[in-house]
Order: structure tokens, then sequence, then C-alpha cells
């Protein structure tokens, strides 16, 4: 399994109640459409074999013979498939009727599982044929052949990937105490549902939250494969709203009224990760039979898409939302370490940057919400050999647009007399000419907020923080810094979204601010007084880095998965080798630049990927990176 990916379906077939002949055409049919399209899992709607709404023929001889005939059928028909086949039909064992599902592979029937909680309310009155399925498995016999029966069978791969699935059945899913729970806990990654859900108003976004919180609360993915057309109406209507999810998002969801497939490529090593990170994840030995199976699971094409922002939400409402959020969380951090040690005061280091940008509307928000006169944020600006007029007006108007107090101080005379007492060449553009700044910068501000009596608000954010990108006991350091949990690529949506409520003349300097090249201007401007130092032409795309940060940092990714779904995310866009360059360069900083993370000011946690040394992440400053770099470079040799 390659990368921890495996392709599965939820399938939602034409069918005709009571005809098992026809049904089992359509299921066939659907099965090998999957097949060829990858899938290695598929799972068919609650008694597709007959349909859910036979109602008083399920009694009837003729067709429950009809079902397991057609069952066999399906067995011998995809014997030659790599592919597993949950379908749904009647079933008598000791002379009880079971509503099951039957899972096929390779010619075989791995299991029979029967449905659990039996409702018998409103509009169904499935009590009146079926029994309750029991958790002690036993054996039936089916052509001859032994067939584990009852609701505790797990279904596992050989390989040791972690492939591993259990099966439930639609009101299975809706009662508080679901055999999912006990399933998951026994180490299945994936929960298969077999469902005939009829429509009602408002009843597919109930199904899609169940669904969705299902999958997360068990840390897995769950595949829900609705009944639909073809079903009786003469009581009830089915929509088929096939589901697929994973740890709490959606993967994959049919249009309610359509046939056919819904498939999702389910990550399991990124459950597996989930479940590893949570402390109080605990399996348990409810004595289930495991039922094993040898599957080749070669290298999956994936049809998942990976978001090249995944900090980012994508629908614009949600974006607004999350912003406001976001900015809340800072500004009520900032807000309460202010009123825990009675200060008024904060001074900021404001470049006309974006960082500085964002920290200076989190002071703005804390202030206003503490009622505090906004002149008690003391911004400083101070220009030196790599400022621009651009980035310089900018500060300025920002400032008076907020109604901040402002104060320049220009240090190229204390930079250049320190190199004189350090005895560098100011004509060497260097590290030292470099940091010699940023140091200046914030020692200015530490005395500054002594004078004021105030705290120095650190400016610097997230990515920065994970490429080190930061001078060393400069701007590096500060009292409470309000951006440490925002990626760069996030930073611009909060800036967006602060302009977006703002009206002019701040509006249009916060949109130029966005609008400005990222750079830390330590070095002179080009010939137009323009910025001549880039910093994304250093050390690379930060849409790129943000998307590597994410998937090493919140799910453990190795670095030749996440090459893997960056080449896709971004192939319009960046060539493979282009990401790899990055890539590597990303792994090297990120090891190299932990010292600097080691200790970090205090700062507030935003969202789930953080670089705290006292929250989330904690590692030594001297291990290696060796083992990241030689699975790149043995890519690098295909490219």
């Amino acid at each position: 399994m390659k990368d921890g990916f495996i392709k599965i379906a939820c399938a939602t077939p034409e069918l005709k109640v009571a005809d098992c002949d026809y049904n089992a055409d359509k299921i066939i049919e659907l099965i090998k459409e999957a097949h060829e399209k990858g899938v290695k899992v598929i799972c068919f709607p609650e008694l597709s074999l007959t349909g859910y709404t036979c109602g008083d023929l399920f009694l009837q001889s003729a067709l429950l013979n009809s079902a397991e005939e057609n069952l066999l059928r399906i067995v011998n028909e995809t014997a030659e498939l790599e592919i597993i086949s949950i379908v749904g039909l009647p079933f008598t064992y000791v002379n009880k009727l079971y509503n099951c599902a039957s899972v096929i592979y390779k010619g075989e029937i791995l299991g029979i599982v029967p449905k659990t909680n039996i409702p018998n309310y409103s509009e169904f009155y499935e009590a009146r044929h079926f029994t309750k399925g029991f958790e002690s498995d036993s054996d039936t016999i089916i052509n001859g052949k032994s067939i584990t029966f009852g609701t505790n069978q797990i279904f596992e791969c050989n390989d040791m990937s972690g492939f591993t699935f259990g099966v439930e059945i639609c009101e299975d899913l809706w009662v508080g105490d679901t055999p999912s729970i006990k399933l998951a806990k026994n180490g299945a990654t994936i929960i298969f549902n077999l469902s005939a859900s009829d429509e009602i108003i408002g009843k597919s976004e109930y199904r899609r939250t169940i669904v969705k919180a299902k999958s997360g609360s068990l840390i897995s993915a769950y595949a829900y494969a609705d009944a639909g057309i073809g079903e009786s109406t003469t009581d009830m209507v089915f929509a088929g709203h096939n589901i697929i999810a994973e740890n709490g998002s959606v993967l994959a969801e049919s249009r309610l009224f359509e046939k056919g497939l819904t498939i999702a490529d389910i990550d399991i090593y990124r459950i597996i990760h989930e479940r590893k990170k949570s402390s109080t994840w605990i399996y348990n030995d409810h004595n289930f039979t495991i039922n094993t199976f040898d599957m080749n699971i070669s290298e999956n094409n994936l049809s998942r898409t990976f978001p090249q922002n995944p900090f980012v939400p994508s629908a614009k409402s949600d974006l607004d939302q999350r912003c406001e959020e976001i900015l809340n969380i800072q500004s009520v951090g900032l807000m309460t370490r202010l009123r825990h040690i009675g200060c008024k005061d904060v001074v900021l280091g404001l470049s006309g940057g974006l960082d500085s940008t964002l920290a200076l509307i989190v002071c703005v928000h804390a202030f206003d919400m503490l009622g505090l006169d906004r002149k008690g944020i003391h911004t400083i600006t101070m220009p030196c050999f790599g400022t621009t007029d651009r980035t310089y007006n900018n500060a300025c108007r920002l400032a008076e647009s907020y109604g901040a107090d402002l104060e320049e101080i220009n240090i190229r005379e204390s930079v250049n007399q320190h190199f004189s007492d350090i005895s560098h060449n100011p004509d060497i553009h260097d590290v030292t000419y470099e940091n010699s700044q940023a140091r200046e910068r914030t020692q200015i501000l530490m005395d500054k907020a002594n004078q004021y009596g105030g705290i120095v608000i650190g400016t610097g954010d997230l990515s920065e923080l994970a490429l080190g990108w930061a001078t060393y006991n400069g701007d590096h350091m500060s009292m409470y810094a309000v951006n440490a949990s925002i990626p760069k690529t996030l930073v611009r949506w909060l800036v967006n979204y602060e302009a977006d409520i703002s009206e002019n003349p701040l509006k249009s300097v916060l949109l130029d601010v966005l609008d400005t090249p990222v750079s830390p201007e330590l070095l002179p401007p080009d010939d137009n007084g323009k910025i001549a130092q880039k910093t994304e032409d250093l050390v690379g795309p930060y849409e790129l880095h943000d998307f590597f940060l994410y998937y090493m940092m919140r799910f453990g990714f190795a670095p030749s998965k996440i090459f893997r779904i960056a080449c896709l995310s971004f192939k319009d866009k960046y060539s493979p080798q282009i990401i790899m360059k990055w890539e590597k360069k990303f792994y090297w900083r990120f090891f190299s630049q932990q010292f600097k993370r080691s200790c970090l000011p205090d700062a507030p946690k935003v969202g789930s990927v953080t670089l705290s040394p006292r929250g989330d992440w904690r590692m030594p400053s001297d291990a290696s990176v060796h083992i990241w770099i030689k699975e790149l470079e043995e890519i690098e040799k295909t490219l």
C-alpha cells in the first residue's frame, strides 16, 4: 500500500424490488466498474440484493432462496477481481431471519455480519421480519463452506498495513452505543455502513453531520452506502445519499437521487498516526473474530485532492468565520496577558510588512476589548539600509489610521557604530550585516518597553519559525508573540479580512501591504528604490513550505508522501524538480534551526499545528535530518 492510500467506494445500484436476478446483475456491473477504477473495497446499500422495501415478502422462501443463489453468483462472477465487495441481503441462521452484510473477496465469503439494532418505530417495522444480531460469532454453512456469522468480526489485510475494516448496518449508526465503537477499538480503521435511509426534509444534512462526527470520534474513515431510486415509494422515498468521511471531514459525497459510484482515497496511515498521537485512544479486546485476507494493493492512482493552502479554508464564508475566530483568539490571548500583569502599554516594531501589520491589528483589538487608549500602542519604525519608501510610508499610515502612537528611530548610525566596534566592513553584505540590524531593532524595542513600562509584542509567524527565518535574539525575541501560530499563507488572509471590514484610508493601506513583496529589508534597495531582497527567492515559496509543514506536523507524513501529494496539488504551478529542491531545503532548515524554537517566548496556540517548546513540539536541537533527506534523494534519482 503506497503511502497508506486505499481507494474505496459506496455504490447505489439500479434496483427492482424483490428481483434478485436483476439486482445482482447491476451489483456485478458496479463491482467491475469500480475495479477498473482501482477501487479495493466497494460497499452496497442495506438489503441491496432484494431491496429494502420488500415488506412481508422477506418471509417468502422464494425470495430468500433467490437472494442466497445470487449472492453465490456475485461471489463466482467477481472471483478474479482484486476487490472486496460488501453486499446486503436477508439471511437465515438457525431458523431466524437477519438483515445482513456479506463480505466477498476472490471467490470467497469472508464473513456474514448481521444488523445489531433493529428499528421498529415511525416508518420502520423491521422487527416484524428480522432478529437482532448477536455478538458471539458462530459458523454457518453456505454452499458447503463454513462462514463466520456474527457482529464481532474484523476484516484485516495480511500485509500489516493497518488496512482493517468493520461493518455495521444503517440503524447501527443512529444509536448512541454504535457497534462501530467496538469495531474501531478493536483495530478497524474503516467502517462500512450498508444503509437504507429514507429521505425527508432536513435529513440529508443531519445524516452528513452524524457520519462526519462518527468518523471524527472514532478516528477512522466511515463509508455510508445508501439505498436509492428503485426502492418502493409506497410510503417512502430513498435518495442514494452516499458519504465517505475521514476523521471528521467529508472526502466524497453523492448528489441526492443519483445512482452509481462515490469514490474516495482513504489515508490509512493518517488515521493510524492520529490514533498513535491520541493518548486517550485505547484498543480493547472483545474476543473479535479476525478474518484475514491477502490483497495486492499496488500503487494507487489518487483521485483525492489536497488543497494548496491547507491552513486556509477554501470557502469564502468559512474563511471569513475562521479569520474572525483566529483574530479573537490572538486578541484575547494578548488581552488576558495585559490584564494579568496590569499593563496598559505595548511596544511594536512596525515595518510596513505583513507580519507587523497583523501584530498591530491584534494589539488594536486587544486594546479595544480592554477599553484602553490606542495611544498605549507604541509603534516604532526603525529605517535602515534596506528600508524602502513604500514600507516606511505604509508603517506611518497604519499607525495613523489605527490611532496608535508612532515614533521613528533611524538606526543607521547605531548600526554603523556597531560595525566599527566589531571591525566589520559595511560593504560586506553578509549575515553579520543583516543580523546586526535585526538585533539593534530588538534592543531598541526592549529598552523602549522599559521606558513605557510595557511589553514588546513579537511579530514573527509560524512559517518563519519553521524555517528559522529569524535572527536569534533579534526579531526572534519578544515578551508575547501574537503571530507564532499563524503560518504565512494565513497571515495574508487575516490582513485581507481586516481590510474587507475596514473603510478607507485604512482599507487602502492594508491592501497595499498585501501587495508588497515579503522581505526583511536588510539589504539596500535596487537602483529604483524598490525592494531587492525578497524572502521567497532565498528560502522558497511560502505556499510550498506551509504545505510541507502542515503534512509533516499534523499527520507525520513521510517526505516521499509529502512530495507525492505536493506534486499533485501544485502540478500546474511547480515542476517536481522545483518541489524537490524546496522540500529538501525545508527539512534542512527545519532541523538545523530547532535551537531557535527551543527558547521561544509565550504565544497563544491558534491552530492544530504549532511549534511551542512547551506545547505541541518537543525536539532535540541536535537531531539529524539524514533519513529525511536520504528518502528524498532516493526519489530525486528518478526525476
